[in-house]
């Protein structure tokens, strides 16, 4: 009855990782994130333009890549945020403007570098703030310990 038992146990945790592989194996597909394609490349006026464009795109964040910048991204996101930006800059509105258009409608994690405002104070001095400590602590450990003495062991030839 027990080797009955050891066997079912063993053919039920053999089916259900069977099942997990293959649901794993069939749903990777669809948590891919969705490359866009260009069909019409922006086409600028004149080459001030472009260069305001370029150094705007290259201090926005694409909002669904994270860690890329809006000029660097190939998601279908940052596609329609470069049309936009070039929309919004071809109306007249300042780099200033354009970003309070972004920031409103994505929040501060657009901007690479958020500005400073008391809900960005953390951001901004909390690693100066860890550092400082961290060094606090490291001071406090060397003077807990230089100021013990030394034992004398005998046992020791040196």
């Amino acid at each position: 009855m027990r080797k009955l038992w050891y066997a079912l146990i063993g053919f039920t945790a053999f089916a259900v990782t069977a099942a997990l592989l293959l649901a794993l194996a069939l749903g990777s597909g669809e948590a891919k994130a969705q490359v866009g394609t260009d069909v019409a490349p922006l086409e600028f006026r004149d080459a001030r333009e472009e260069a305001r464009f370029h150094a705007l795109v290259s201090e926005l964040r694409c909002v669904m890549c994270q860690n890329q910048s809006l000029a660097d991204s190939n998601a279908q996101i940052a596609f329609d945020l470069r049309h936009e930006v070039l929309d919004l800059m071809r109306e007249g509105r300042t780099d200033a403007q354009i970003k309070d258009f972004l920031v409103a409608r994505y929040g501060e994690f657009v901007l690479y570098r958020p500005r400073v405002e008391t809900r960005t104070w953390l951001l901004w001095l909390g690693p100066g703030l860890l550092l400082l400590g961290g060094g606090f602590v490291v001071a406090r450990i060397v003077r807990r310990r230089s100021s013990s003495p030394v034992a004398d062991d005998a046992s020791q030839e040196w």
